[in-house]
């Protein structure tokens, strides 16, 4: 099986730039767009993830002989296009909203300036990638919100595919997760991962205290033992019995937590593991992280809500040609006008506005211009204008910066300051409309 990027991708991106070339309209200079019509349905505000392995993809963009010989024998391009194919590197240019920083209904998160036939062949990775990584981004920001400063490890790979458990990993750390179970992610990404014993570790022992016993022998009486495998009191009981009142933490993994916790913690009192942190896991989202916000919980674990992006796996990002240029160089706007999936044409660029004490208040979309055309930081009292396009790719050069470990990094920094600008709305768990308006200029 080939693992080429360009083969993540539908037919029909091929079978257009086939056509095109037979029209002669392939090398015409395009501009194409992935933006969202709307949020996915309760929510205030997105966070744009998948950006720097995005771009990593691009440049491997590339069909080799086994992905040119199979779209031969298929016949599924002429052989004027399996020539174009066979030369295929992307050498135009991408701007697009930093990765880590917030969205909302309009947002030109990302512009692709190419050739039609260079930037339509994009288009299913680019929505594969942004979609899957904002939607699990997004969901991780709305848990971290309401952690009220408590760590959240991402455990999610056995809830999704291979792949994407990766994917959801570095999402979620950029989102402000602390820690990830994924060792792939950690290894690729320099995300930290974290992980003692599951259920079956204690099963395998004669007893709980055998189990208990072995794993601090392993691991010293700093590791986190589990505790509700039989009977939660009794799991407790053994646990400081066996590592002492200096054992590092207790996990939990089932029952009425909010109960459960507030007795976990007097008993660990009770036997002096003042200092033995707790951590919850079992099937959490951002609203049982809510619901416990009133209890001592020191840590969370969370898998399944959190990779499948708590209800909402696609972001809802669409991908779209916004303008061409003429034959006498002047860009041409063009725009889908289908009820209900309506879309804005022309180059664009984007500001944030940010009032006098920081606070995010509108989303200017300035229509014309295009990315490239950056717009001052205006100062007016103490309020500006934030800028929200960034160079990608220059001329089919990725700005490193944004890939790899660092830019992961990068992006995770970017993303705490920008929910530091959100509006308070913003982080009500209630079904609302956008916490601020997108106005095109």
């Amino acid at each position: 099986m080939t693992l080429s990027p360009a083969f993540r991708t539908d037919r029909y991106e091929l079978t257009m730039v086939d056509a095109a070339i037979q029209s002669g309209r392939a090398d015409l200079e395009c501009m194409f767009e992935a933006f969202a019509r709307r949020l996915p349905t309760g929510r205030r505000y997105g966070i744009v993830a998948g950006t720097g392995r995005l771009m990593e993809l691009i440049r491997q963009f590339r069909f080799e002989d086994a992905e040119l010989s199979w779209l031969e024998e298929n016949a599924v391009v002429r052989r004027p296009t399996l020539d174009f194919l066979a030369n295929y590197a992307f050498r135009g240019s991408v701007w697009g909203y930093q990765e880590g920083d917030a969205y909302f209904p309009g947002s030109p998160l990302l512009q692709v300036e190419s050739t039609f036939a260079e930037g339509v062949m994009l288009e299913t990775i680019i929505l594969s990638v942004l979609n899957y990584d904002t939607s699990v981004a997004s969901a991780a920001a709305r848990m971290v919100s309401v952690s009220l400063g408590r760590p959240i490890a991402e455990m999610g790979s056995r809830r999704t595919s291979e792949h994407a458990a990766v994917a959801a990993a570095r999402a979620a750390y950029i989102a402000g997760f602390s820690a990830t179970s994924s060792l792939e992610a950690g290894r690729t990404w320099g995300i930290p991962t974290m992980g003692t014993a599951a259920h079956s570790f204690v099963l395998l022992h004669d007893s709980e205290e055998e189990a208990f016993r072995a794993q601090v022998a392993a691991f010293g009486t700093g590791t986190t033992l589990l505790v509700d495998t039989y009977n939660v009191p009794r799991g407790i009981a053994l646990a400081v019995e066996v590592a002492g009142p200096q054992l590092g933490a207790i996990r939990i993994d089932s029952g009425d937590l909010p109960t459960v916790v507030a007795a976990a913690r007097a008993q660990l009192d009770s036997l002096g593991a003042v200092n033995t942190t707790i951590t919850v896991t079992s099937d959490l989202d951002e609203f049982s992280i809510a619901a416990l916000s009133a209890s001592p919980v020191d840590a969370f674990g969370v898998g399944t809500s959190v990779v499948t992006g708590s209800g909402e796996p696609a972001a809802g990002l669409v991908y779209k040609l916004v303008a061409h240029r003429s034959p006498n160089a002047e860009w041409i706007s063009v725009a889908k006008t289908s009820v209900s999936k309506t879309s804005i044409g022309g180059r664009k660029n984007a500001i944030r506005r940010i009032d006098e004490h920081g606070t995010a208040r509108e989303e200017v979309v300035l229509l014309g211009a295009g990315p490239a055309a950056a717009p001052a930081d205006a100062e007016a009292g103490t309020a500006r204008d934030r800028p929200l396009l960034v160079p990608l790719i220059a001329d089919g050069v990725l700005t490193e910066r944004f890939t790899g470990a660092a830019g992961t990094e990068l992006a995770r920094a970017h993303c705490a300051t920008v929910m530091r600008e959100l509006p308070i709305e913003a982080f009500r768990l209630g079904r609302g409309d956008a916490v601020i308006p997108t106005t095109y200029r």
